[in-house]
């Protein structure tokens, strides 16, 4: 367990000791005695949040709030409208990349329909047993392994999406959102019309949506290292810094600067060392003789 400080922040953040069994499935542990303000940076990933301690997160989402386990769309928060809460919050949280969240969740991140779910409408009372199993466990690398047991089970018996869907978002994701999404319709020999539809309705965002917030995550990341806003833009593929502003705007509603400063973001490295675990994605092999350039595993 290590402690994450930064400014009136101050965390236990606990990772897995392994990777998990399912490709595109990463998870990190969080104990968090005063969880105050919390703005939730948009991310290209589905969030499942399993809480199980004396306390529950909230998440107060424009007019509504949502308070314990949940599960969240890509790009929750965008607009700066979602800021978490709480007192005594211990939790497991999830990220799932869109390409499995159907299988894993048993509904499509489409039927989110952008708004914050809980997982009891969901699951029903799997969602109380969830809970239960890892408050009754004595460490957190037991918590892990139960939720990954649980998770790969689900997937494995779940729907995956079509396999031109997910070349098509590995493409995204593999460029960092450099990529003209224009072409990637020619690359599975689907129609333009098909993909965005299937894309759309299996991943729960439009291509050029997952492109702009792809880009942005990375961009993001950046400036929380503290490269500078004209460097970020002019390496992250925009058109120049007031491009990059106007974008983080539209997912934030903060400036760059501000964003750089956002512990949501800066505590990534500690959460989600992708150096360690790197996610272990894969690529139809049937889409790849003649579709286009050979890709390399997602550095998500």
């Amino acid at each position: 367990m290590r402690t994450f400080m930064h400014g009136s922040a101050v965390w236990d953040v606990v990772c897995p000791q392994r990777p998990s069994r399912v490709a595109g499935l990463t998870m990190a542990g969080f104990r968090v005695r005063d969880l105050e303000g919390l703005q939730i940076v948009p991310h290209p990933a589905v969030t499942l949040l399993l809480e199980f301690g004396a306390g529950a997160p909230v998440l107060d989402c424009a007019s509504r709030q949502q308070r314990g386990s949940l599960v969240a769309g890509p790009g929750l928060g965008s607009g700066g409208a979602v800021r978490a809460r709480g007192e005594n919050v211990e939790c497991v949280q999830v990220r799932l990349s869109p390409v499995i969240a159907r299988a894993v969740l048993g509904t499509s991140p489409a039927d989110l329909d952008g708004a914050v779910v809980s997982l009891g409408d969901l699951w029903g009372r799997e969602a109380s047993r969830i809970r239960e199993q890892l408050g009754d466990v004595p460490s957190w690398q037991d918590r892990f392994v139960l939720t990954d047991a649980l998770l790969a089970r689900r997937h494995e018996a779940g729907t995956p999406v079509d396999p031109e869907v997910s070349w098509a978002w590995h493409r995204i994701a593999v460029s960092r959102g450099l990529i003209r999404v224009d072409g990637l319709a020619a690359e599975v020999g689907w129609s333009r019309k098909r993909l965005w539809s299937r894309f759309r309705s299996q991943l729960g965002l439009p291509p050029k949506r997952a492109v702009k917030l792809v880009r942005f995550d990375h961009a993001a990341h950046r400036l929380v290292a503290g490269e500078s806003a004209a460097r970020v833009a002019a390496d992250t593929g925009y058109a120049d810094q007031s491009h990059l502003h106007r974008d983080v705007m539209e997912f934030t509603g903060a400036t760059p600067a501000a964003v750089a400063n956002e512990p949501f973001l800066a505590v990534d490295d500690i959460a989600w060392p992708a150096a360690e675990h790197p996610p272990r994605h894969t690529f139809p092999r049937e889409l790849r003789p003649g579709r286009g350039p050979e890709v390399r595993p997602l550095p998500l």
